[in-house]
C-alpha cells in the first residue's frame, strides 16, 4: 500500500481547522496519543486528555478550539475533534479502487450485466438478471439471488446473502454475514395452524448506507422495506418486513424493529432497543439503550425505559427504584409502630 503524506496546512484545510504551528510539517499517519510517532498526527476530544497530549510523541495534534492548556508546537484547532479525526483517518486509509476482475471460481449467470471494473471473489454466486455497477467489490462467499441491482462503489463482505429482487444503492457497505431480503415473519391463524403469508415485496437500500455484520433486513410482504440514504446500522440488528427507515439514522447493535414501522430522518436508537410494529418514530427522535417502544414517538423526543417514556421521567423512576429497599424498610418499621400503638390503645 502506498504511503500517504500531507502537510499540516493541507490537513488544516481538509478538516476546516485553525493551524497553529509549522504549515510545511509533513504528516504521514494518524495514531493514538500513546502510540503516535514523530510524523503522526493524533487527537484529543477534550481537556481531560491534557496529560496524555503533553506526554505524547506525536508530531502534531487535532484539538478542540476551546483547548485550555498550553498548545503543542503543531496543532490544528477544530470545532469537532472527533469529526476531524474521522476525516483525517479516511484520508490515510482510503485507497483508489483497483479492479481485480472476476475470480474464475465465482459462479455467475451469463445473463448478468456486470461492469468490467469490478472485483468478484472466489465462491461468489450471482443469479440470473443481476446488474452490478462500476467499482463494486464482492468478497468471497457472497450469494446474490436473481434480478438484484448493486450500485457503483458498493462493497459486499464475505458470506453476505442478498435474496431475489433486492436493490442496493451506490457506496453501500454490507458487512459479513448480513442477510437482505429473507421472508418477513408473517402468518395468519387458520383452523389447522399457521398459514404463511407470502412475502413478495423487496428490500431497497439507498446510497451511502452501511449495514453491520449479521444484520438481517426482511423483504416486504407487499411493496418495499426501505433503508434511507446515509443510514448507519450496527451489527446484529433485525429490521422486519415493510419497515421504512429514514435517511441518516443511526441504529446500534441488537436493535429490533417490528413490521411496518416508519422511522423518520436522523433517528438514533441505542443498543437493544425493541420497537413494536405499525407505529411511527418522528424525525430526530432519540431512544435510549434497552428501551421498549410500544407506541409512536414524536419528532425530536428523547425517550428511555420499559415502556419507553420521556428520558428525564425514566431517570427519576430509576433513581426512586434505587431507594426502594430503604422505603420498604421504613414502611415495615412504621407498620410495626402502628401495630404497637394500636395494641396499647386496646389495653
Amino acid at each position: 500500500m502506498e504511503k500517504k503524506e500531507v502537510t499540516l496546512s493541507e490537513l488544516a484545510r481538509l478538516v476546516k481547522g485553525n493551524l497553529q504551528g509549522d504549515p510545511d510539517f509533513k504528516v504521514r499517519g494518524i495514531s493514538s496519543l500513546e502510540e503516535a510517532g514523530s510524523q503522526d498526527v493524533s487527537f484529543a476530544v477534550g481537556p481531560k486528555y491534557a496529560s496524555q497530549v503533553a506526554s505524547s510523541r506525536a508530531g502534531a495534534f487535532i484539538l478542540p478550539e476551546s483547548w485550555p492548556e498550553k498548545l503543542p508546537e503543531n496543532a490544528i484547532l477544530v470545532k469537532d475533534p472527533y469529526l476531524a479525526y474521522a476525516v483525517t483517518a479516511n484520508f490515510f486509509v482510503n485507497t483508489p479502487f483497483a479492479p481485480q476482475g472476476v475470480d474464475e471460481r465465482a459462479v455467475i449467470d451469463k445473463s448478468c450485466n456486470i461492469h468490467k471494473e469490478v472485483t468478484i471473489g472466489a465462491g461468489a454466486v450471482i443469479g440470473k438478471g443481476c446488474k452490478i455497477g462500476r467499482h463494486v467489490h464482492i468478497h468471497p462467499g457472497v450469494v446474490i439471488g436473481r434480478d438484484v441491482e448493486i450500485g457503483d462503489e458498493t462493497v459486499i463482505f464475505p458470506n453476505v446473502v442478498i435474496y431475489d429482487g433486492c436493490r442496493v444503492g451506490k457506496r453501500v457497505r454490507i458487512h459479513a454475514g448480513a442477510v437482505l431480503g429473507a421472508d418477513g415473519f408473517g402468518y395468519a391463524q387458520g383452523p389447522q395452524g399457521m398459514v404463511k403469508i407470502p412475502q413478495v415485496g423487496r428490500v431497497v437500500i439507498e446510497d451511502d448506507v452501511e449495514i453491520g455484520a449479521n444484520t438481517t433486513i426482511d423483504r416486504a410482504a407487499i411493496g418495499e422495506t426501505r433503508i434511507g440514504k446515509g443510514t448507519k446500522i450496527d451489527n446484529l440488528v433485525m429490521i422486519a418486513h415493510n419497515v421504512s427507515l429514514g435517511p441518516h439514522c443511526v441504529i446500534v447493535s441488537q436493535v429490533g424493529i417490528s413490521g411496518s414501522t416508519r422511522v423518520g430522518q436522523g433517528v438514533m436508537m441505542g443498543g437493544q432497543v425493541g420497537v413494536v410494529g405499525h407505529i411511527e418514530i418522528g424525525d430526530g427522535a432519540r431512544i435510549g439503550a434497552k428501551s421498549g417502544v410500544p407506541h409512536s414517538i414524536s419528532p425530536g423526543e428523547t425517550v428511555s425505559g420499559i415502556p419507553a417514556m420521556p428520558h428525564l421521567k425514566w431517570l427519576r423512576m430509576v433513581n426512586a427504584l434505587k431507594k426502594l429497599p430503604e422505603l420498604l424498610r421504613d414502611v415495615t418499621n412504621m407498620k410495626k409502630r402502628i401495630e404497637r400503638l394500636e395494641s396499647h390503645e386496646k389495653e
